[in-house]
């Protein structure tokens, strides 16, 4: 399982012109889903994701996780390009990238553990939706992440 996970001051989804979700302060996360990911995955992420430490404490200095931050909200995004190989031509190939019949169970698995672990209800895209992801970054702060690199 890939992520990336974005400092944000706003981010929303929008699908047929229609805002799906929203959120202020906070952290938009894009997931990308593999074949090979299990629970395990999904826990060491969640667990990384709550407790990374990129919100400015009373210093300025990246010091807090989310869950001291009041007011922050959670967004995640499915987003199959995570998975893209760029290894041979100009095209990328998703073959590494889930069907929807595994990919959509560890996404809503993926939602459910991080809003326990934060605490508070998580806003979602729309999976296999054409959303319109927009998001003003803080920092800019952005951090990849693979749960098959620990």
């Amino acid at each position: 399982m890939k992520i990336v996970i974005q400092r944000v001051l706003t981010a929303s989804v929008d699908i047929a012109g229609q805002r799906k979700s929203e959120i202020g302060e906070g952290m938009l996360i894009l997931v990308g889903v593999c074949d090979e990911d299990t629970d395990e995955d999904i826990e060491y992420l969640c667990q990384k994701v709550v407790k990374l430490r990129i919100f400015d404490d009373s210093e300025g200095v990246m010091n807090l996780p989310i869950t001291d931050i009041k007011g922050s909200g959670i967004l995640v995004v499915s987003q199959f390009t995570l998975m893209a190989s760029t290894k041979k031509g100009n095209r990328p190939s998703y073959i590494h990238a889930s069907r929807p019949e595994f990919a959509v169970p560890m996404y809503e698995k993926f939602i459910a553990r991080i809003g326990e672990l934060f605490g508070k209800e998580i806003q979602t895209g729309e999976f296999g939706a054409d959303m319109q992801v927009a998001l003003v970054n803080d920092g800019p702060v952005t951090i990849l992440m693979d749960s098959k690199q620990r």
